[in-house]
């Protein structure tokens, strides 16, 4: 039975019980299943919110950890992007990112990652890379934080995490990837805006993921032309639908048809460049392509590599003479899940982002939906 009860409401802010008891799916490492934990109660610190799981999307990192291709604590209760409602609070309750004080019954979202606010990273503006930094579907179960991570009944938010209120119409689909594939795309933009314009601009995209086609949208509400290049048949004919202009096979040669070449053109003109590369995939090659292609003063953004890989090979006086900008991009900062809830909310109506959510498992069947991830952008758990 889902969990639906949380008693008494007296004693918020010390301990929360949970009627029935809080599920959370348990993982104990490479080649086991996920094991069902009860969790019959919480103890709320000041500012921390117990949220009650509306729906969590599969993430591909989730994916790449249970197949052992990033290391992880266990055990661990995976799971980054979700939606809920809070069902209780800490003493002195939980603010949002804009200070907004949060009320029981809200429906929100909140950050993969949870900054102190005090250490040298957190006072230079990188609070994504915190010293101290702790992480939802990242972090070991542990007595006091039994609760952390996106596939269980409920999450216990810790004080400090940048939350984000929603909108009631929006659906759970749309909203459930805001922490982690959209706000992490608005930090790609933003770094690619800091050094060039995104309105008028002709963006390129390796990569039509869930992270590719919400930048195609986001890129394009920006005033950008875009490109996305993805070997994928299915995933290239999405891209359309995200607001791209042209779609490139990577796997043929640039000047063929349906290669790069023609599908810049198609965006940009002849003789067009990208002024900005958005990479996404975390192919070497398409890092190679893009640092090739970009065009003079242009930026190109990496985000897709996040595991280790072969070296790159790049010739300083290329960088030099062309004035090309190489930028990474990991986690996000709480104002860009602000802006990932806000284009969410405005544009979801416009681009088909809940049909980029495939097959619904329930929550037990959490191997099932890791096993089936590979299959779509994304696929959900629904306690």
């Amino acid at each position: 039975m889902t969990p639906r009860v949380v008693e008494p409401p007296a004693r918020l802010g010390k301990g929360v019980s949970v009627y029935p008891s809080a599920t959370a799916m348990v993982w104990q490492g490479e080649g086991h299943l996920h094991e069902a934990v009860a969790v019959p109660g919480v103890r709320l610190s000041p500012g921390d919110a117990l949220v009650e799981i509306e729906l969590s999307t599969v993430c591909g990192s989730d994916v790449h950890t249970v197949l052992g291709h990033r290391s992880a604590p266990t055990p661990l209760i995976l799971g980054h992007e979700q939606v809920g409602r809070v069902v209780a609070l800490g003493r002195g309750g939980a603010k949002t990112i804009d200070g907004h004080r949060v009320s029981l019954g809200e429906r929100v979202v909140w950050s993969v990652a949870v900054p102190c606010g005090r250490c040298t990273r957190c006072r230079r503006g990188l609070p994504q890379k915190c010293v101290n930094l702790q992480k939802y579907g990242h972090e070991r179960m542990r007595r006091g934080w039994e609760l952390s991570g996106g596939f269980a009944t409920h999450a216990h938010i810790l004080d400090g995490t940048p939350m984000a209120a929603v909108p009631e119409d929006v659906p759970s689909e749309v909203l459930a990837p805001a922490s982690c594939a959209t706000a992490t795309v608005a930090a790609a933009l933003e770094a690619a805006a800091a050094i060039t314009p995104l309105e008028g601009g002709l963006v390129l995209i390796a990569g039509a993921g869930m992270l590719g086609l919400t930048a195609a949208a986001m890129a394009t509400d920006a005033g950008a032309s875009v490109v996305v290049s993805d070997p994928l048949p299915e995933r290239r004919e999405a891209a359309l639908a995200f607001g791209a202009v042209a779609v490139a096979d990577p796997r043929v040669a640039a000047d063929a048809p349906g290669g790069l070449t023609a599908a810049l053109i198609k965006a940009g003109g002849r003789g067009a460049a990208p002024t900005v590369a958005l990479e996404l995939s975390g192919a070497p090659a398409a890092v190679r392509s893009l640092l090739q292609t970009v065009d003079v003063g242009g930026v190109l953004v990496l985000v897709g590599s996040v595991s280790p890989g072969p070296d790159l090979a790049i010739d300083p006086e290329q960088l030099v003479r062309r004035l090309v900008t190489i930028r990474g991009v990991h986690n996000y900062a709480p104002h860009h899940l602000a802006t990932a809830v806000r284009f969410l909310a405005e544009a979801w109506q416009r681009y088909p982002f809940a049909a980029q959510v495939g097959e619904t498992f329930p929550l037990a069947e959490v191997d099932a939906a890791l096993a089936a991830a590979g299959r779509h952008p994304r696929v959900a758990l629904r306690p």
